[in-house]
């Protein structure tokens, strides 16, 4: 059997001698997503601290020395004797495949173990003994699992258990009984939510809207828990969803027909690239003039370069539209019960919007036992160490029903919020719009080199589609053959944010963009390694002013691929 590219042994009719594990996933639902290249699949991905988390939070390990062991590969055969597989299709005609691919050292995703294992569908455990496979030398850390499958959209649900050599010891994984809707403590747990009713005036004014049997529009974005990462089906489990149907519950007219529903979600993106896609995914280019829009950016801004002020600014541009929607702000949380509340809740507090906290509504009950009065666990709530499963969505969508139902009980406010005043951490991004290959007015563009149309992008599941959009579709890139010929923009602003493809190819390369002759940032495609979105700041200025970017490949990589993605700026 080859190393490095294996189709995988004969599953043994009988599994090894009962040995010690733990769960790395438990039941867990999956979804087969359409990938650029490939069979649609569902992905586990393994390196950083996501192996390690996924075997403290799921499979309930403690021990120290066991957990470092999964940080490299030569760690994981030391610990791990044999994994077990066990996939339970939706569909009896469904065919999966199981992958464990490891990255290699000389070459991430080229040169190690890539081992592809037909699976039975009817929930079946199949036993991947590690001896009995011939791995790969360069293999060094673990890279992913993933479950393959024929058809994009089948559902499944699966579990992998890791069965470990003799001297390593795990703790039983304890059934935890099913989440208590309805109950009077969970009620009470969603009610920790409300963290400020703000000013109701604009919701308030939605709600009777909607009443009257008038045409209301809720809009969602944010990162990847607002796509639905995590819900299976994503584009009916999400939160998103769910919480647009309780608004049609509670306030639609004609079985909810006047309720509308636009999501714009973007995984592993902040509000530095939220404020510049905003007029294009939310208003559709002024198609749509949404009511209530939700923004949750509280657990991807992290890595917003301007800590806070693309965040405010996004939410000055909802709020200055002329039809005065409605600004909610939702706070997320990850499994180590982190977000970035503190950061942005005083642009609630600012201009007075409602809050919600997921975070102030569990993370204080994840910490008791279901005897102290634990409601739902980290298992039962996470998918992985940043996104919710389907329970974890649907408390999501109840902490923002119970706003709903919170605010149409108020007395409505008198006066509207106050804008005119101060910001608290900037509003220099209010007026950010959109320059791609379709739409650049007023600026002067030669493309050199980057003549080309990537169509390899990242790939969103927008309003109620189960099928990905491609983000950033009117680009410029630049390939092998491309030349040596670098783009060049003229335009005047007073702030410019260049958004460029990460990939995990090792096609793409390294680009230099100068700025008015001076290098002011070399982009790496590969910061991220995965394909998607990176918007990075090329200067921001208090007063307008004619600049000359000009990005073209760094001297050792003239031979391969970038692709601008677009432009944010403010005239």
């Amino acid at each position: 059997m080859a190393a490095g590219n294996n189709e995988g042994p004969t599953a043994p009719k009988d599994p090894v001698e009962k040995r010690s594990g733990f769960f790395i996933l438990f039941e867990t639902a999956i979804e087969a997503t359409a990938r650029a290249e490939g069979r649609p699949s569902q992905e586990i991905y393994l390196d950083g601290s996501y192996l390690i988390d996924k075997a403290k939070y799921i499979g309930g390990v403690t021990d120290e020395e066991m957990l470092a062991l999964l940080g490299s590969w030569a760690g994981f055969r030391k610990l791990v004797h044999s994994i077990g597989v066990s996939v339970k299709a939706n569909s009896g005609e469904a065919a999966v495949s199981f992958l464990l691919q490891n990255w290699g050292r000389t070459s991430k995703y080229e040169t190690g173990t890539r081992l592809l294992v037909p699976c039975p569908n009817d929930g079946t455990e199949m036993v991947l003994r590690l001896e009995d496979i011939e791995w790969a030398e360069e293999d060094d850390i673990p890279g992913k699992f993933a479950f393959e499958f024929s058809h994009e959209g089948e559902l499944a649900t699966a579990s992998i258990m890791f069965y470990l050599n003799d001297g390593y010891n795990a703790p039983e994984l304890i059934a935890e009984p099913p989440v208590a809707y309805g109950s009077k403590e969970y009620r009470d747990m969603i009610a920790k939510s409300f963290m400020h009713s703000g000013n109701n005036k604009r919701l308030k004014s939605a709600i009777d809207k909607a009443l009257r049997g008038e045409d209301v529009t809720i809009a969602f974005i944010g990162g990847s828990i607002t796509q639905g990462a995590g819900a299976k089906p994503i584009h009916t489990e999400c939160y998103a969803y769910q919480s647009y149907v309780r608004f049609k519950e509670l306030f639609g007219r004609d079985g909810g027909e006047n309720i509308h529903y636009v999501k714009a979600g973007v995984g592993g993106t902040p509000s530095e690239l939220g404020v510049i896609r905003y007029d294009r995914d939310i208003l559709r280019d002024g198609a749509v003039m949404p009511d209530i829009v939700v923004v949750e950016f509280a657990v991807n801004d992290e890595g917003d370069e301007t800590k806070g002020n693309c965040y405010e600014s996004l939410c000055l541009k909802i709020l200055s539209a002329r039809n005065q929607p409605a600004v909610i702000l939702l706070f997320s949380v990850f499994v180590n019960d982190w977000n970035l509340q503190e950061r942005l809740s005083p642009v609630g507090l600012h201009y007075n919007l409602p809050m919600v906290s997921v975070k102030d509504a569990v993370t204080g009950q994840f910490r008791l036992s279901k005897a102290e009065g634990n409601i739902i666990s980290k298992r039962q709530f996470f998918y992985d160490i940043y996104h919710p499963t389907n329970d974890g969505h649907r408390v999501m969508a109840d902490c923002l029903a119970y706003l709903f139902s919170e605010t149409y009980k108020s007395h409505i406010d008198d006066e509207d919020i106050t804008l005119d005043q101060q910001p608290v951490l900037g509003n220099d991004f209010a007026g950010t719009r959109l320059l791609d290959r379709k739409s650049h007015t007023g600026a002067v563009i030669e493309a050199g080199g980057f003549t080309g149309t990537d169509t390899e992008l990242q790939m969103v599941e927008m309003d109620l589609s189960p099928v990905g959009t491609p983000e950033f579709p009117y680009n410029w890139m630049h390939t092998a053959a491309s030349g040596p010929d670098s783009f060049k923009l003229s335009i005047t602003s007073r702030n410019l944010i260049l958004v460029y493809k990460d990939s995990g190819s090792s096609e793409f390369g390294k680009a230099e963009i100068f700025v008015d002759g001076k290098l002011a940032v070399t982009a790496d495609p590969h910061e991220n390694n995965w394909t998607h979105c990176n918007p990075v700041i090329l200067y921001q200025n208090e007063h307008s002013q004619e600049h000359v970017i000009e990005i073209q490949m760094a001297p050792e990589d003239q031979d391969k691929c970038f692709t601008i993605l677009g432009f944010g700026y403010n005239a």
